[in-house]
């Protein structure tokens, strides 16, 4: 292709981008991709799970500092772009957040997709990382939104009739969404047992609706070492450093645990062989290192 290959992800709140895809993110900066970080909101109802950083400072100016952790869990990753989709948190279902006119779930719905579709002109990606359609497991109304908004974005910023003051139409070619693998979930569960350590996975955890039949797609993040854990302790109110759940197992033991990074290819204007390994795959023969 003659235009720069470009990576684009769409997530929700400050965090999410460390949680969902990090080690891909680093792999294909690495290998020279451009990078770019669109963040739905800032992440203000998000509770301080930190012991260390809930006080009345923090609390008062929660949307700056969140912002801050997230440039800084976004350098460590190699984005080489953080946007602002400039949406608030809309906090958990039914609650007063949800109500609130700037929230996310109660934008304008072809407002948040001109907001991304001049983005992507913008950048022109050839691939963008969203979530997708099924999201039984954690349905936060601010994930949802991420879908509407990047599905009618995918059509529409490839539509010259479509917010033509957002520069100049450009096709996406893969819309891929991030997908949580119960084969990880199971893989750290043993391994939290075979080296005589509580493990946080329970049975709830277990009967969650977990598809593996819709993983298109996996990458091999081995590469990245510890990026995810690291860009996950940059988010120091949202993530507890004595979490079980992230940090329980110890780094050297964690990084081989399915080390692998699940997607779903959820649509596509290029051709490809599934499964891939590759989120490129059908746009360019190899990404080199």
């Amino acid at each position: 292709m003659d235009a720069p290959l470009c990576l684009l992800t769409v997530h929700a709140h400050p965090d999410d981008e460390a949680s969902k895809g990090a080690g891909s993110v680093a792999l294909y900066h690495q290998r020279g991709v451009r990078t770019v970080l669109v963040c739905c909101t800032g992440g203000e109802e998000g509770d301080i799970l930190n012991p260390a950083m809930d006080n009345d400072e923090v609390r008062a100016d929660i949307g700056a500092v969140r912002e801050r952790e997230l440039a800084n869990a976004a350098a460590i990753i190699g984005y080489d772009e953080v946007v602002m989709l400039g949406y608030r948190d809309s906090g958990m279902p039914d609650s007063e957040a949800n109500k609130r006119p700037e929230s996310f779930a109660q934008a304008d719905l072809d407002e948040a997709v001109g907001r991304l579709v001049e983005v992507i002109r913008r950048e022109r990606p050839q691939v963008v990382i969203a979530y997708g359609p099924n999201q039984e497991g954690y349905p936060h109304p601010d994930h949802l939104r991420v879908y509407d908004v990047a599905i009618a974005a995918w059509h529409a910023a490839a539509d010259p009739a479509k917010f033509p003051d957002a520069g100049e139409p450009w096709e996406i070619s893969k819309l891929y969404y991030t997908m949580w693998s119960r084969k990880r979930i199971v893989a750290m569960h043993e391994k939290f047992l075979e080296l005589g350590l509580e493990s946080p996975f329970d049975d709830n955890w277990f009967s969650r609706p977990f598809d593996e039949s819709k993983i298109t797609t996996s990458i091999d993040v081995s590469a990245a070492g510890d990026v995810r854990r690291d860009a996950l302790l940059a988010h120091q109110t949202q993530v507890d450093p004595t979490s079980k759940f992230w940090f329980g197992l110890p780094p050297e033991v964690a990084r081989t645990v399915h080390p692998f990074d699940d997607f779903e290819l959820g649509e596509a204007r290029v051709a490809t062989e599934l499964p891939e390994d590759d989120l490129f795959a059908g746009i360019t023969s190899s990404v080199s290192g």
